[in-house]
């Protein structure tokens, strides 16, 4: 098989870098906190690496630039490129809905759904189950689903040319995971197991130049650095 072709279109998928919240493991949906000083040095040395002209991330091959409205999301972005401009806000990209859930952590959860009577038989699952006062996972696949059509769109013209085509996106840590399934056309609650780092890029894209062949790329070769 040959290489994948450098003029295919991707998709860079970013989660914002380390809260308070995020490091202790409280789920953090609608909270609207800061990144911590660790969280600014995780997003700042991964822009060192990846972000730049003829880096993995060239702002020049960039079309669209969309981020989640929280301000954890909106920093990260501001310190990856160094500018306070150029993206827009997206709902889409809001973290999961997560109702009574939100500011507690998944063993808390499954207590206390257990002290409602519920998961007798096997343990909350947010995949499955999604949030009791939040969203449903086919809430979550709805507003992914709608913004893969707009990427869709603004991609499926160019998979062959070079013009900016790439499309950078910065979440959450479930909407990422859950974006990643989507793309691959999973429903959420298929046990495909992802992780994504605090500051951390994913790459998504298609094989053989073919908007209906979506892909994950597993393993990247990076360009050399001059």
């Amino acid at each position: 098989m040959p290489d994948k072709d450098a003029s295919t279109p991707r998709v860079f998928l970013i989660r914002h870098g380390q809260t308070e919240w995020s490091q202790s493991g409280q789920y953090t949906g609608k909270t609207d906190i800061p990144l911590t000083s660790l969280g600014e040095e995780q997003v700042a040395g991964t822009a060192g690496i990846v972000y730049g002209e003829g880096k993995l991330i060239d702002p020049s091959k960039v079309a669209k630039v969309w981020v989640s409205p929280r301000q954890r999301a909106i920093r990260t972005f501001e310190l990856l490129s160094g500018k306070a401009e150029g993206y827009e806000k997206n709902e889409a990209l809001a973290e999961w809905d997560y109702g009574e859930y939100e500011g507690i952590k998944t063993h808390e959860i499954r207590a206390k759904r257990k002290a409602q009577g519920l998961d007798a038989e096997r343990e909350w699952d947010i995949w499955r189950d999604g949030c009791a006062g939040g969203e449903s996972p086919a809430e979550v696949t709805a507003r992914i689903d709608s913004l893969i059509a707009q990427i869709r769109d603004l991609q499926a013209p160019h998979m062959h040319d070079s013009e900016p085509k790439d499309v950078i996106l910065v979440a959450h840590g479930h909407l990422t995971r859950a974006f990643a399934k989507r793309w691959l056309g999973y429903d959420l609650a298929f046990p495909l197991s992802l992780m994504m780092e605090p500051g951390g890029v994913g790459v998504l894209s298609y094989q053989h130049h073919n908007i209906d062949e979506p892909a994950l790329l597993l393993g990247i070769g990076f360009p050399l650095v001059k």
